[in-house]
């Protein structure tokens, strides 16, 4: 019996598979970031020839922080700082975010390849997170 260890998957042709977040195999040759996606994102943020950063991520990675975003570093510091935890999960960052005041009032700009619905909300709704319930309550019994 002949060794072809050394021919063994050469004759194959690589595939690619079409749904969405598939594994390309390295070994094939094909380098993932030459395959264009057909629905992209808008969450890339790979650079290449002709992509620059905007001002707004420039900016922030060479340390000069807008408002926005100095405020949003100290609200996680200080969420982190009052319960003890030095990795927050998505849930507590999403709360913080809306105890800053942010609420879902325009469409999304993501293509999420209709995995979630999107929605809208008023400006002034609720942030309905665990601890400011009793708060905006107590808020509005004060307003009364």
């Amino acid at each position: 019996m002949a060794d072809d260890s050394n021919t063994r998957g050469t004759n194959r042709t690589p595939t690619i598979d079409s749904r969405e977040g598939s594994v390309v195999d390295r070994r094939s040759g094909l380098d993932r970031r030459d395959l264009e996606g057909t629905s992209p994102t808008n969450l890339e943020r790979r650079r290449g020839p002709g992509r620059r950063l905007s001002d707004f991520v420039k900016s922030a990675e060479e340390g000069e922080m807008s408002k926005e975003q100095f405020m949003f570093l100290m609200a996680i510091d200080a969420f982190k700082r009052a319960n003890g935890k030095s990795f927050p999960t998505w849930t507590d960052v999403l709360e913080v975010v809306r105890k800053l005041g942010y609420r879902k009032t325009m469409p999304s700009e993501l293509n999420l390849g209709g995995r979630a619905e999107d929605w809208r909300e008023r400006p002034d709704s609720p942030s309905n997170t665990t601890h400011s319930a009793d708060t905006e309550q107590g808020d509005r019994r004060r307003a009364a």
